[in-house]
């Protein structure tokens, strides 16, 4: 019996243990609107390391939004009935070298898609945060077992972007 006692005050320690997140928003706060992403990247940069691809703004918009439904804080709602309001802009888009072969060809790239925000108080207007460069990014190879294509990496990269944008918004550690 003694230990039958030991063993639930054991699992009731080792589950009460380790970290939670709460919301950071006051309780005034229970509807967000997302504005229509601006795109200000550069589609005829000779210099860039990635094509341009069509319609990431959209893209970016739509990932932040299914990602604040499946967070739940908060209701997406249309700009004048919100109580913040989330602005934004495309503002890169990036493919870095990560790992080479012996024969110099790459195996790994990391993708960033970068985008400034801004969160505002719809009813008094003031600026709660502002993110000047904010990025979501991920890695995919080209070969092996773990290969993934460009495109595939850039709607991972959207997903951590949104899910870096919502925890911005609601979480606090």
């Amino acid at each position: 019996m003694i230990r039958v006692w030991l063993c639930i005050l054991l699992v009731a320690g080792i589950t009460g243990c380790g970290y939670t997140t709460g919301s950071l928003l006051p309780s005034k706060y229970k509807k967000i609107a997302i504005a229509p992403f601006e795109n200000k990247v550069n589609n005829i940069d000779e210099n860039s390391t990635m094509n341009y691809v069509p319609n990431l703004e959209n893209e970016v918009r739509t990932a932040v939004i299914n990602r604040f439904l499946f967070d739940g804080n908060l209701r997406i709602t249309d700009p004048n009935k919100a109580d913040l309001v989330l602005t934004g802009a495309l503002i890169g888009l990036a493919q870095d070298n990560l790992r080479q072969d012996a024969s110099q060809n790459i195996q790994e790239y990391r993708v960033r898609v970068v985008v400034s925000l801004t969160m505002t108080d719809r009813t008094t207007g003031e600026i709660l945060w502002t993110e000047p460069s904010f990025e979501g990014q991920t890695t995919y190879f080209l070969s092996g077992s773990q290969a993934t294509t460009q495109s595939a990496a850039i709607d991972a990269a959207l997903t951590d972007l949104a899910t870096r944008i919502v925890e911005r918004t609601v979480e606090s550690w």
